[in-house]
């Protein structure tokens, strides 16, 4: 019996794999104010403080969002390891150590990363314009 609850105690106990750590994030972003107004364009996206750090914010069709940690999957604790958005703007990139993340669904694009970006919660609401950012 001993066998089998060992399997279970370690499941239950495995740590997420990822360096990043977890910050509380609860942004409310109105789209309507000008600091925002590039997200009311499918492709763009906006950089805000929060998070570890920092929150990119892309806007990904008409009513989806994804809010990405900008810290990199590879070595998020380094010095000067942040994502940054390339010429594309669709592709982020951390100059640091060279991966590169698709920012429609936070995938690696290129290593020495192998985890996706961190993503965040986004809820929408069209009636208002408004955006809420949340873990």
């Amino acid at each position: 019996m001993v066998i089998w609850l060992m399997p279970v105690i370690a499941a239950c106990n495995k740590s997420d794999d990822s360096d990043i750590p977890n910050v509380a994030v609860d942004l409310y972003i109105p789209l309507a104010l000008p600091e925002y107004s590039t997200l009311n364009s499918v492709g763009n996206h906006v950089m805000v403080a929060g998070g570890y750090k920092g929150i990119i914010i892309f806007r990904k069709s008409i009513d989806a969002f994804a809010a990405y940690e900008r810290a990199c999957s590879f070595d998020p604790q380094a010095s000067g390891s942040i994502i940054e958005p390339d010429s594309s703007l669709v592709i982020g990139i951390d100059h640091k150590c060279g991966s590169r993340f698709n920012f429609f669904d936070g995938s690696v694009l290129n290593a020495p990363a192998t985890r996706p970006m961190k993503q965040y919660n986004c809820t929408y609401d069209a009636t208002t314009m408004s955006l809420r950012i949340f873990n």
